[in-house]
């Protein structure tokens, strides 16, 4: 399996790695709040020894309701993360949504993230993919809610095209569509993920969504169960994930944006220390 570098920040994923934390906000709400959570990650982080990547987005797009809150917007949210980046001297993960964001994006974020709605949107693909490339960054690949682990190849193929053959592909697990407003995350998947040579990540937030199923909102906005997320995170890093995906918030419940799948952010250090030990554990026996 293919091992990817950050070679700026001194960060690799992938077989024979410390496991990965992107971790931060679902969205933006205000700089002070990204600075605050930023900080506080990024110090859980370095007191266990994990690399760390700082992850909000500046748009939420898909929406169940047109007045759900979205995001300070693509100009305003960049400058917000790029103050993060430089104040932290952390990199940045966040997501896209057009084709025309790619360049923009591409120049704060050292990590370019593909919803997982969008990703076999070829176009948006293909700019996102080109723009990291060029960056020398990393293209975090969200598998679709519909898709099978082994389809994910489609995926990896489309970016090797775009750019050459080289591999810059992270894929990530985030649950797959069970029913009506469910999701349930096959373990196994993780690594039939790996044998398309990528390194792998869980999203263990979104992986507990219940879409359309907030009873706050009657369904005008996706409800989620916070309680399972620590579960889902550590299952899959037993399983081998390379790197965890987890959105925190310093009042869950005050949140602006997917607050019921959310976990305090007091609680960050906790969960972290448990997920460290895991895959330190797991580690040896991959390589093996």
């Amino acid at each position: 399996m293919a091992v990817l570098k950050l070679d700026r920040w001194n960060i690799a994923i992938g077989e024979g790695q410390p496991l990965v934390v992107i971790a931060g906000l679902n969205v933006l709400e205000s700089e002070k709040l990204a600075l605050d959570s930023a900080g506080h990650l990024k110090g859980v982080c370095a007191e266990l020894g994990l690399p760390y990547i700082f992850k909000a987005s500046f748009d939420k797009a898909n929406r169940s309701s047109i007045a759900s809150y979205r995001g300070p917007g693509l100009e305003e949210g960049l400058r917000i993360l790029a103050k993060v980046k430089a104040e932290f001297e952390a990199p940045i993960c966040t997501d896209l949504h057009t084709e025309n964001q790619a360049e923009a994006v591409a120049e704060v974020a050292d990590v370019v993230q593909i919803p997982a709605f969008l990703g076999r949107q070829t176009d948006l693909v293909v700019a996102a993919a080109r723009a990291t490339h060029r960056r020398g960054g990393w293209l975090h690949q969200k598998k679709s809610q519909n898709m099978a682990p082994w389809d994910a190849k489609h995926m990896v193929d489309k970016v090797r095209e775009a750019i050459g053959g080289a591999q810059i592909s992270v894929l990530c697990e985030r649950g797959t569509t069970f029913g009506y407003n469910n999701l349930v995350v096959d373990m196994l998947g993780i690594e039939e993920m790996h044998k398309l040579g990528v390194p792998v990540t869980i999203d263990a937030t979104h992986a507990v969504q219940l879409p359309g199923a907030d009873p706050r909102t009657q369904g005008a906005s996706t409800g989620g169960r916070r309680e399972g997320v620590p579960i889902i995170a550590k299952a899959a890093i037993a399983a081998g994930a390379d790197g965890v995906f987890l959105e925190f918030h310093p009042s869950p419940d005050d949140a602006l944006c997917d607050g019921l799948s959310a976990l305090p952010l007091a609680g960050a250090r906790d969960l972290l220390a448990t997920l460290k030990v895991l895959h330190e554990a797991v580690a040896p026996r991959r390589a093996a």
